[in-house]
């Protein structure tokens, strides 16, 4: 195996020496999201988030139905780096708690589009045998373009409740990360 000492590199890789770099303040992983709320990256990735979220509609808010289950919510906060080690951005994602989602009630089939490591080493396999470059890409929000077909209610965002409305919940159109079932319209976009 070849290491960094073997090859005669002794100075530091720039990806874990984050001294000699110049980035913007790195602010710690919020515990929760009142926390995120008072830290200017943290707000701004969570608000980043959440107009996305409702730019393409992914809620309706709705007077809380009786009967039904509604799941919950949360965020998830990860700081985002380029491949030099530099920070590229705060990343905040709203997350549902699919484990909260009760079969046959919320959901009756589960669909999950992944991809498999065989086809991934086939695709790679091509792109050197033909000499093609390989790029990476990081579509944001492109999983949540897809309509859900089943009724599901969830609770407001953490931190965005709705102040006219704050018993309402949101009955959601669009998938959102971690839900039990993804729409099938997602798998296309990168076939």
């Amino acid at each position: 195996m070849a290491t960094r000492a073997k090859c005669g590199i002794f100075k530091p890789n720039p990806k874990y020496h984050q001294a000699h770099v110049t980035t913007p303040a790195i602010s710690p992983l919020p515990k929760n999201p009142k926390v995120a709320m008072l830290d200017h990256n943290w707000n701004t990735a969570m608000l980043e988030e959440y107009n996305a979220l409702t730019k393409q509609h992914t809620w309706d808010l709705v007077p809380r139905p009786d009967g039904v289950n509604i799941i919950r919510c949360m965020w998830l906060f990860k700081h985002k780096y380029r491949e030099n080690g530099e920070l590229e951005r705060h990343k905040a994602r709203l997350v549902v708690n699919g484990k909260s989602q009760q079969v046959g009630v919320d959901c009756d089939e589960t669909f999950s589009p992944v991809v498999k490591p065989a086809t991934n080493r086939t695709v790679l396999s091509i792109a050197m045998g033909r000499d093609w470059p390989i790029h990476q890409l990081d579509v944001k929000s492109a999983f949540l373009h897809g309509d859900l077909k089943e009724t599901v209610f969830m609770h407001q965002p953490p931190g965005f409740v709705d102040p006219n409305s704050p018993t309402y919940v949101c009955r959601i159109r669009k998938s959102l990360y971690d839900l039990k079932q993804a729409p099938p319209s997602v798998v296309s976009m990168f076939c």
